[in-house]
């Protein structure tokens, strides 16, 4: 499993409280481009449109040897594959309030581009600090122990 992109950023922002695997439909240009690490995930978020999941603003620039990029879009909403029991408990948890699916990562798996789209409250500005505040008391700690061996 090879990692193409990851949304750092929405670690950062949203609680993820549940994790789901789509298949994401692209042309030979994009699939050469996110393999060449052209991929951005940073600001895209899915809907469910219709019964179909959609990805929106994600961002795979475009490939450089392709012939026809004058008509390409680079944050064109691109569908994702999913079984409709999952898309049907996705829509249920969706409505809830405060909850949002993003693009957590997107990676090869067995020569098919995935994506984990995780099911996300937003953190509050406190939230955010404390995880700042954690996360610098772990690297402390770590360096402390470096310093004891």
């Amino acid at each position: 499993m090879a990692e193409l992109a990851k949304n750092k950023r929405a670690y950062f922002d949203y609680e993820i409280l549940d994790t789901f695997e789509a298949g994401l439909i692209l042309t030979g240009q994009e699939v050469k481009s996110a393999k060449n690490n052209g991929a951005q995930l940073t600001g895209a978020y899915a809907r469910i449109i219709g019964g179909e999941v959609q990805l929106i603003n994600a961002h795979i620039k475009p490939y450089a040897y392709a012939s026809n990029l004058e008509s390409y879009d680079p944050t064109q909403t691109r569908k994702l594959l999913m079984h409709k029991v999952e898309i049907e408990k996705l829509t249920g948890k969706i409505q809830e309030k405060g909850l949002t699916l993003l693009p957590l990562e997107l990676y090869t798996l067995r020569g098919k581009i995935k994506v984990k789209l995780g099911l996300g409250r937003s953190k509050k500005k406190q939230d955010k600090r404390e995880s700042i505040k954690k996360r610098e008391d772990d690297r402390s700690i770590r360096r402390a122990m470096r310093k004891v061996k």
